[in-house]
C-alpha cells in the first residue's frame, strides 16, 4: 500500500477501507474542494502533492498545509464538517484513492477502529500547521524555501518536483522575485537544480542543514503517532 495512513491500518480495517475507495489520477492545478462548498470526496494519495490554501477578504492566498502519500485530503469530513473556509488543490499531479463524503462518514460510525486511526492524522495536519507558523515568524526565506521543498520531497516520493514559482510563492506567502532569488541561492550551493517548472532535490542532507530547526516536527510526530 502506497499510501502511509491507509498501511497503518489493521489488514481486516484496510480490506473494508479498499471495498470503499475507487482510484482515480488528479491532474496538476485541479481542485479538490473549494471554500464553504460541500466536500464531495476525500483523497488517500499514492502520489502527487496537495495544498491547503486560506483566502483572507482582500483575496491574498497563502498556504496553511500540504498533504501527499502520507495522509488525505477532506480532514474536515474526519470531524463530522461537510465544508470548509479553505481550498484544496493539487500542487503536483499524481494518482489517489478517493471515498465519498458519504461512504466516509458510514465507514467512521460502524468501525470505530478506523475512526481512531484516521483522526491521528487530524493531530498530525495540525503539528504541520504550527510548524509553518514557526517558520514563517523565525525562519529566514532561504530556510522555509529548503523545508518546503523537504516537505513536497517526502510526500511526492520523487527528486523532480513539479513546482513553478507562481505556486512556491503562494506556498511560502512571499512575492515572486524573493522566490526566484532564494531559488537561485540553493541552487547556488547545489543543494538543488531549478528549471522550467520543475525543482530537483541534488543534497537532502543539504537542504535539512538549511532548514534547521524549521523542518522535522511534523514529520518525527508522524513517525511517533501512525508509524
Amino acid at each position: 500500500m502506497k499510501n502511509g495512513l491507509l498501511a497503518s491500518l489493521s489488514p481486516p480495517d484496510l480490506d473494508i477501507m479498499l471495498g470503499q475507495l475507487e482510484e482515480i489520477d488528479l491532474a496538476q492545478g485541479q481542485i479538490l474542494y473549494q471554500p464553504f462548498e460541500k466536500i464531495s470526496y476525500a483523497y488517500f494519495f499514492l502520489g502527487g502533492l496537495s495544498s491547503e490554501v486560506i483566502r483572507d477578504s482582500s483575496g491574498q492566498r497563502v498556504e496553511i498545509g500540504c498533504v501527499g502519500r502520507e495522509g488525505l485530503s477532506g480532514l474536515p469530513l474526519l470531524l463530522g464538517i461537510g465544508e470548509a473556509p479553505h481550498q484544496a488543490f493539487m500542487q503536483i499531479g499524481g494518482p489517489a484513492l478517493r471515498i465519498s463524503a458519504e461512504g466516509l462518514d458510514r465507514v467512521l460510525r460502524e468501525h470505530p477502529s478506523i475512526r481512531s486511526v484516521l483522526m491521528k492524522f487530524v493531530h498530525i495536519f495540525m503539528m504541520q500547521v504550527a510548524s509553518t507558523a514557526l517558520a514563517d515568524a523565525r525562519y529566514t526565506i532561504n530556510a522555509r524555501l529548503a523545508r518546503w521543498i523537504l516537505m513536497a520531497h517526502d510526500r511526492a516520493g520523487d527528486d523532480d518536483l513539479s513546482l513553478t514559482h507562481d505556486f512556491l510563492a503562494l506556498m511560502l506567502g512571499v512575492r515572486r522575485p524573493s522566490v526566484t532569488t532564494a531559488l537561485h541561492i540553493l541552487e547556488g550551493d547545489n543543494l538543488i537544480r531549478s528549471s522550467r517548472g520543475t525543482v530537483t532535490v541534488r543534497d537532502r542532507p543539504g537542504l535539512e542543514r538549511l532548514a534547521g530547526g524549521s523542518y522535522g516536527f511534523a514529520e518525527a510526530e508522524y513517525k511517533r503517532v501512525i508509524g
